[in-house]
């Protein structure tokens, strides 16, 4: 699934070339996704003019001159794709949009995870898929203060927490593991035992993965593609995901004991940590 580095490219790859276009043709191809889609969408989203397109957690969102906000989630396999060329509609365009400037965008949803809403834009932080968000990893108020009050007292391991959307959205499994790494923290340790200095790192870390990730376009594993159909790169730089067994950045063991970098299930998500480096 899409995390908050993927969300985030694709948000601002819609973002320069869709605000201020007008919508001049909308239609959904399908009634639902994983939830009903909204009644007549196509007549409520034709004529409206693009004035944002923005991130929350996993959301995209996108702002319209008539007091309203479609909001989308990617679900598993879902992208947004766009093109200077009305092409005929593949098997899993499920909502197609073109715009006065040329630009046509299709949501196109295989495994049909996706979602999607209309909202009054000055009351979407009430939607009920919102409402209970944590904080942006990526928010000048995601200190390390402020991550020591979220994981005060809490006896779930520290990887758990960090995938918990209600305490900070988006980092996902990916990430998680990626920073923990980082920070050279053990993923199995209880949230509420790691130390001040340990946050302090640990926030630093979370920040400088997801800014990496956001910067190589995401990571594409199986369906994410970017709004110009391009792949995301940040696969190729993970230090511990998906590679048990082999050696870490700046390994200096005798992997044959070691057994390098160790895949192990937390709630159901697979974590990779180095047990070495990790604490």
């Amino acid at each position: 699934m899409p995390e908050l580095p993927e969300v985030e490219t694709v948000c601002r790859g819609l973002a320069k070339p869709l605000t201020g276009a007008r919508i001049v043709t909308a239609a959904a191809h399908r009634a639902d996704l994983r939830a009903p889609l909204p009644a007549n969408l196509g007549a409520k989203l034709k004529g409206a003019k693009i004035l944002s397109v923005r991130r929350r957690a996993k959301y995209i969102l996108i702002d319209l001159d008539n007091q309203q906000t479609l909001l989308l989630h990617l679900g598993m396999s879902g992208s947004i794709i766009l093109s200077h060329t009305d092409t005929p509609l593949q098997k899993h365009d499920h909502i197609s949009l073109a715009f006065d400037n040329g630009i046509h965008a299709r949501f196109n949803d295989p495994r049909r995870f996706g979602y999607c809403d209309l909202a009054p834009t000055d009351k979407i932080h009430e939607h009920k898929l919102l409402r209970s968000l944590g904080i942006e990893p990526l928010s000048p108020k995601f200190t390390p203060q402020h991550l020591t009050t979220l994981l005060k007292g809490r006896k779930t391991a520290i990887k758990t927490a960090l995938l918990d959307q209600r305490l900070v959205v988006g980092i996902g499994n990916i990430y998680a593991s990626e920073a923990l790494f980082a920070a050279h923290i053990s993923p199995k340790r209880r949230a509420g035992s790691v130390k001040p200095d340990e946050l302090k790192a640990l926030t630093a870390s979370i920040k400088k993965t997801l800014n990496a990730a956001i910067k190589a376009g995401g990571s594409s594993l199986r369906d994410y593609v970017q709004a110009d159909g391009e792949l995301g790169y940040f696969q190729h730089h993970f230090a511990v995901y998906g590679r048990a067994g082999t050696r870490c950045p700046g390994c200096t063991c005798d992997v044959k004991k070691t057994k390098g970098i160790r895949r192990i299930t937390q709630g159901g998500r697979s974590t990779f940590y180095c047990a070495t480096k990790q604490k």
